[in-house]
Parts: structure tokens; C-alpha cells; sequence
């Protein structure tokens, strides 16, 4: 039985269903879905989430809505002509509606769909997208349509009710898929942690570890052999590790003719890893083989908490960051030679404006400034205000790595430091380190989770 920390978190909270109301019956009663608060008698969660959420942040950081999907039961179903639109009502009392065109694109049928890979087979060009239907109907509990070529395409009523158009339901079922929320937190933070040899071999445990990266953003793994190739071990638990320039894992330690700072003992500034790439790695492990005596403290700050900050302390300079595209550039040679150029804002949003990103490290930060004469000062101050915010001492989580200790972080969100240190030669700092990009780690998560908890019969949402 694993009792880390880490494991009293995630289970008891992260992973608790809730007896929210069904999303869809938002589309009657036109009402917004709660946001439960997850809540435990657990001391060190208390410890470790109470005070995450007591941070004031909250409003921009609120925990998963998870809806029950409570019953399946259909009342009945009819075609809504005009609109092109089936309409299913349920026995408790929602209703959804389906557009036609997405009901034939999704048609479940063998014919239609490739049962083993899960993947649609019907061709676009073969959709008719103005299509009506011939006949609706509900039998053996599925949801009948004979279309106008009188093909027939089957709907299983759990199917569809997840898939309702209400948007309460599609937020919920995105929130599922994609887990978006955040806890933000400052300098108050206790660093979630977990057992390096449980995450290895116990699901649960695995699946608790990569929920709180995905929530808090950093989770330090305890009590992993102090050898190297633990970074790769670690990785195939999830699947692969990311290959860049520097290799597929690399060796942070004091290095003559360094070709990064980081392979110096001076102090790092606060920056995410690889801005000098359009794609930066998702994902960051570091893990300790050896301790500098004098110094190496580690830094953390919550990038897209200061983003959020920033956003409301300084709106011009959100915008400016937001939207002026700066130059990184990084060149030398280590797993092959490389000159690599980018062009990446600093803080990366989403169509809804929501923060997904943050592209900052100043000692790849390009002498190269594409911006018209009169934005370049605006530019300066608008960064200049970002990393005062984050140097701020409530906003700074530090800590000392012990060898054994690996760290797992979210290097799109977090931005990481390290205090400089005195090299000695029968003491020397070293790290290895490796990337993993969110797609590999996010496949993991649900796969783990559908292990963990199945998918019962109402497609209950995790």
C-alpha cells in the first residue's frame, strides 16, 4: 500500500467524483455548472492543497468541474425537421441535441468505421452535408436513423449523452480530456512527492504522480538509485523521451568551454528550457546524483500564475507579451551541431485567452529584435515588469535537490532557476536530465486512468 503524500492528494481529491448535477440539463434550466471544491481530512493534503487554494487565485485556477453522467435512460427521441436536428430527451429530465451532418460523419457502423483502430472510415467527400433523415427511432435501447441512401447508423445512448452540444458538457468533457486546470500557488507551496520505485510499478501511484504535474506542475519523485539512466527509466513509464541537440538525456555539471549555462556554476536566472525551439519540450526531469556543498539551491516560480497576475496588475503588458513575437536562437555542438532560430511570444494564450504557455529564457533571447523601432521600448518594459513579478519572494519556491531526489516539471508553465554554487573536485554538482513532450505524457494519464478506474457503465467522468 502507497501512502506517499502525493498519493493522499491525488486519489482522495483529484480523482473524486462528484454528485454535480448532469451538465446537460444545463441546456433546460440555462444555468452555469458548479466548480467543486476537493476537500479531504488529510493532514499533509491540507498541507499541500488547502493553502494552494487559500492563495487568492482561484478565480483563474479553479479545480475540475467533473459531471456524473447520472442516467442514460431516454425518455424519447424526434426529429426536429427544420433545424436538422435529433432531440433526445432523458428519463432525468435533460435534453440534448445532435445536428444531423455530425450524426452521419459519425456514424458507428463497421462500414463507417474501423472498429479495431477506433477511426472513422467514412470519407468527407463522401458526407453529404445537407443530409435529412427517413426515419428516428429508439430500440433496444439505442438510438435508430435511417438516412435518406436508407444506410443505418446505430447510437448507444451512454455515447451520446457524453458527447451532448450543450456547453456545460462540452467544457466538462474537454476539462476530462485534456485536464486544463490549474492550481496556482507562490512561495508557499510544499512540493508534492512521491515514491521514485512505487510510480515504477504501482498504477495508481503512476497515475497520481502525472495528475498532480499536470495540476500543481511539479512533483519531486523520492528514493531513485543514485546511478545514471534513471531519467530514461522513469520515461519508459510513460513511453519515450524527447530527443533534442543535447541528446536524449543529458549531464548538468560545472564543464570547461560550456555550451549552455546551465554546465557552469554560476546562478541560472528563472527560464523555461528550449524557447529557441517552436516547439518546446512539455516536460523536464532532473534527477540528483550529486550535491554541491556550497550552494545550487533550485528556484521555482508559477509562470502562468505571474502571467495571470501580470494580466490583471499590468494589461498593456500582458498584451505586449502576448502578442510581440521575440527571437531566441541557440548554437553549438553536443549530440550533433546545431544552429536553431525561433520566434515565440513570451506568453503564448489560447483562442479563448487562457495561458498555455510560457517561452523565456534571457541567455537565449536573440540580439535579433524584429519589432518596429517604436514597439521595442514598450517590449523592454512590458518583460522587465513580468520578471520583477516573478522575483518577487511570495512568488519564489526554493529548495535543495539530495541526491536520489528527481524532479518532475511542467517546463511550459514553471520557470526554473538555480543558485550558483562552489565546485570542488571531490564534490561535484551533477544532474542528469531529460524532456518528454505533453502528448506522450497526457496518452499515459488516460491510459493509466481508464486502468485504474475503468470506464463504468454511466461514463463517469474522472
Amino acid at each position: 500500500m502507497w501512502t506517499t503524500t502525493l498519493a493522499q492528494c491525488t486519489l482522495q481529491t483529484m480523482l473524486k467524483r462528484s454528485n454535480s448535477v448532469l451538465a446537460c440539463h444545463t441546456l433546460r434550466a440555462g444555468g452555469r455548472p458548479g466548480w467543486p471544491v476537493a476537500r479531504s481530512s488529510s493532514t499533509s493534503l491540507r498541507t499541500n492543497w488547502m493553502q494552494l487554494r487559500e492563495h487568492g487565485t482561484q478565480a483563474t485556477a479553479r479545480l475540475p468541474f467533473t459531471p456524473l453522467w447520472t442516467s442514460t435512460a431516454v425518455k424519447q427521441v424526434r426529429s426536429l425537421e427544420q433545424e436538422r436536428l435529433l432531440e433526445v430527451e432523458w428519463e432525468d429530465a435533460g435534453q440534448s441535441l445532435y445536428p444531423y451532418t455530425w450524426l452521419r460523419d459519425n456514424c458507428q457502423c463497421p462500414v463507417c468505421t474501423l472498429q479495431s483502430a477506433q477511426a472513422r472510415s467514412l470519407q468527407l467527400s463522401q458526407l453529404d452535408i445537407h443530409t435529412g433523415v427517413d426515419q428516428i427511432q429508439f430500440t433496444d435501447n439505442k438510438v435508430s436513423i435511417v438516412w435518406p441512401d436508407q444506410h443505418t447508423s446505430e447510437f448507444d445512448p451512454e455515447w451520446l449523452k457524453k458527447r451532448c452540444f450543450s456547453s456545460a458538457a462540452r467544457q466538462a468533457l474537454q476539462e476530462e480530456l485534456f485536464l486544463n486546470e490549474r492550481v496556482y500557488w507562490g512561495s508557499e507551496l510544499q512540493i508534492p512527492t512521491a515514491s521514485f520505485e512505487e510510480v515504477l510499478r504501482d498504477d495508481k501511484a503512476a497515475l497520481a504522480w502525472l495528475l498532480a504535474l499536470r495540476r500543481t506542475g511539479i512533483v519531486c519523485l523520492k528514493g531513485a538509485p543514485v546511478e545514471q539512466g534513471q531519467v530514461t527509466r522513469l520515461s519508459q513509464r510513460i513511453g519515450y523521451l524527447r530527443l533534442t541537440f543535447y541528446g536524449h538525456t543529458w549531464q548538468v555539471q560545472d564543464k570547461p568551454q560550456a555550451n549552455n549555462v546551465a554546465y557552469t556554476s554560476g546562478k541560472l536566472s528563472l527560464h523555461t528550457d528550449y524557447p529557441a525551439l517552436h516547439y518546446p519540450p512539455g516536460v523536464q526531469f532532473l534527477h540528483c546524483l550529486s550535491q554541491a556543498n556550497e550552494g545550487g539551491d533550485s528556484e521555482v516560480v508559477d509562470g502562468f500564475h505571474m502571467a495571470e497576475r501580470l494580466r490583471r496588475e499590468d494589461p498593456e503588458a500582458f498584451r505586449t507579451l502576448t502578442s510581440l513575437r521575440v527571437d531566441f536562437t541557440d548554437t553549438g555542438a553536443d549530440y550533433c551541431d546545431f544552429m536553431v532560430q525561433s520566434k515565440n511570444h513570451i506568453i503564448d494564450v489560447d483562442s479563448d485567452g487562457q495561458v498555455v504557455r510560457i517561452n523565456y529564457n534571457n541567455a537565449t533571447r536573440d540580439s535579433v529584435l524584429d519589432l518596429p523601432l517604436h514597439q521595442v521600448q514598450p517590449f523592454y518594459c512590458s518583460l522587465h515588469a513580468y520578471v520583477q513579478l516573478m522575483m518577487r519572494p511570495e512568488n519564489i519556491v526554493t529548495y535543495k535537490m539530495e541526491p536520489g531526489d528527481l524532479v518532475t516539471f511542467d517546463n511550459w508553465r514553471l520557470l526554473h532557476g538555480r543558485k550558483s554554487y562552489l565546485s570542488h573536485p571531490d564534490q561535484v554538482r551533477h544532474l542528469e536530465g531529460a524532456y518528454l513532450d505533453w502528448d506522450e505524457v497526457m496518452s499515459r494519464l488516460r491510459i493509466l486512468r481508464k486502468s485504474v478506474h475503468g470506464e463504468s457503465k454511466n461514463q463517469q467522468a474522472p
